[in-house]
């Protein structure tokens, strides 16, 4: 009734309505993070048991969920079957898909509390609040390194890995992740979909396109935890870091 969205079973309105209400009845008993879903908290409880019973018999990666299985057996297959009417872009999940044409129609129905940001999709908004919170609940376990989401840390590491499974089809560049590649196809394409609303300037991908917003709006949310000199970007505050490094290094 809020967003005239469609489903063909009463259960799945059920927990779709939970997305404008908040409800998230399911909550983990050893963290508290609570779930609209009951298989939601299930798959998040593997998290803490360490199982994995899924594997890819391509590449013997293990997942805690099957749909998570079958989402990475189509990088192998190259299988895209959701596709945005408007562009033609082709999708492997069909809720990318629903989270793209917010880029058509400009939704961003999720809000940040702490600073206003806006997202066309709750997992980006959870991410983000990470940036306020300083949680980084995503371990390397070959060098430590912590990140605040998890699709951020399988792509740290194929660093350490050497794989780079998504591949340009025009130049056969590879990357690490497949947001690297839409990026890359833009620089062929000429593509530059995320355009500010203040002076008109557009970029090939979110991320420039959010840290040039911070141009006019002033917010630094990268905090150095040494000095408390603020930057607009996460990169800008790792070159940074490298100065008290550098220090620490020559005494």
């Amino acid at each position: 009734k809020q967003c005239s969205k469609k489903f063909s079973c009463s259960s799945h309105l059920r927990t779709h309505e939970r997305i404008h209400n908040g409800e998230k009845p399911y909550e983990c008993k050893q963290c508290s993070k609570t779930f609209r879903q009951s298989c939601r908290l299930q798959q998040h409880e593997r998290i803490h048991s360490g199982e994995k019973p899924y594997e890819c018999k391509q590449c013997s990666k293990t997942f805690s969920c099957s749909s998570h299985l079958r989402l990475h057996e189509r990088i192998h297959s190259g299988e895209k079957p959701y596709e945005c009417k408007q562009c033609n872009r082709t999708f492997r999940r069909s809720c990318h898909l629903w989270e793209h044409k917010r880029i058509h129609n400009g939704e961003k129905p999720y809000e940040c509390k702490q600073c206003g940001k806006t997202f066309s999709c709750s997992s980006n908004l959870r991410i983000h609040v990470r940036i306020h919170s300083g949680e980084k609940p995503y371990e390397c376990k070959l060098c430590s390194k912590t990140f605040t989401s998890s699709s951020s840390l399988r792509n740290h590491e194929r660093i350490h890995s050497g794989e780079k499974p998504y591949e340009c089809k025009l130049c056969s560049k590879t990357f690490t992740s497949s947001s690297s590649l839409r990026n890359h196809e833009r620089i062929h394409s000429g593509e530059k979909p995320y355009e500010c609303k203040q002076c008109g300037k557009a970029f090939t991908c979110s991320s420039s396109h959010w840290i040039h917003v911070r141009i006019h709006s002033g917010e630094k949310p990268y905090e150095c935890k040494l000095c408390i000199k603020t930057f607009t970007s996460s990169s800008s505050l790792r070159k940074h870091e490298k100065i008290h490094s550098g220090r620490a290094e020559d005494r």
